[in-house]
């Protein structure tokens, strides 16, 4: 595309970054693994960041469903490939960006490809894919990329980001020996110890881990993008500030309010302890 120039169309980010931060932003090689509601607008604030080299996977296909929050989502793309679907949005931003594209997801036969050259994952997973979540920052942490994960709660956004020097994935949730379930709570206390989305659930009825289902909102699926990319750029241009876990931070856009937590010990914390106790006993009072 004759009309298209990096410089020109990304040059409105210079001010935030300077010209040489962004021509490093553009070599930035970020993986993404899922593109529905958050990872989908993962990649395309990461592309309008100026990010010029991608791995992106994902293997499911646009719903009718999906309409209320993945920006892919449309009447022209039903039962469209997302990975189809999103990898055309994304070089319609950029043309000349460089994409390798993994449409059976992210799996064990794929995951060293999927990385290679990659210095920064962004997870788009689905929240109950654990075992492929594991493995992916698991290798992750064995290849010394840092992992950002910033989850759609509520009508809010919490972070974590796990990196050299910081706590690893499986000491900081603690899912070893642990069933779906248990897995689901334990995931779900760590991404929000300040559980700040508690209180304005206004039907109960729509939330049950156990049946892998919960509401959800684009509004928190665009504020986890902001936020991520954010830290992409730190991470990218050793900027400081990245707070590694067990330091999280959750902000809450219908509360109006910003927490940032430290659990040391991770899953064996005695607060993140009481928490899942807490969400088990509203779990089992739901289910009566």
């Amino acid at each position: 595309m004759s009309s298209f120039d990096y410089r020109n169309a990304f040059s409105r980010n210079i001010g935030w970054v300077t010209e040489s931060e962004q021509a490093r932003l553009r070599q930035t090689h970020v993986a993404i693994g899922g593109l529905g509601g958050v990872g989908g607008v993962h990649l395309l604030t990461l592309a309008r960041l100026g990010i010029g080299k991608f791995s992106i996977a994902d293997f499911d296909v646009f719903d009718i469903v999906n309409f209320n929050r993945q920006v892919g989502a449309m009447v022209s793309t039903v039962g469209r490939p997302k990975i189809d679907v999103l990898s055309e949005m994304l070089q319609d931003v950029n043309p000349d960006v460089e994409l390798r594209v993994f449409p059976d997801g992210v799996q064990e036969q794929n995951m060293d490809s999927f990385l290679d050259g990659v210095d920064i994952y962004v997870d788009g997973l689905d929240f109950f894919v654990f075992e492929t979540r594991r493995a992916t920052f698991k290798a992750c942490e064995e290849k010394g990329i840092p992992a950002v994960t910033a989850a759609p709660l509520g009508l809010g956004s919490a972070l974590l980001v796990f990196g050299p020097g910081g706590m690893s994935f499986e000491e900081y949730f603690g899912f070893a020996d642990c069933d779906e379930l248990e897995m689901a709570i334990r995931f779900l206390v760590g991404l929000s110890p300040a559980m700040l989305q508690r209180g304005y659930v206004a039907d109960m009825t729509r939330v049950n881990l156990a049946e892998r289902r919960g509401p959800s909102c684009i509004a928190a699926c665009e504020l986890c993008a902001g936020i991520a990319a954010v830290e992409v750029l730190k991470l990218a241009l050793h900027r400081p500030g990245v707070k590694l876990a067990p330091w999280g931070s959750q902000f809450d856009a219908y509360r109006m309010r910003y927490v940032r937590t430290w659990r040391p010990w991770g899953a064996k914390n005695p607060l993140q302890i009481l928490m899942r106790n807490l969400v088990r006993q509203q779990l089992a009072k739901m289910s009566r």
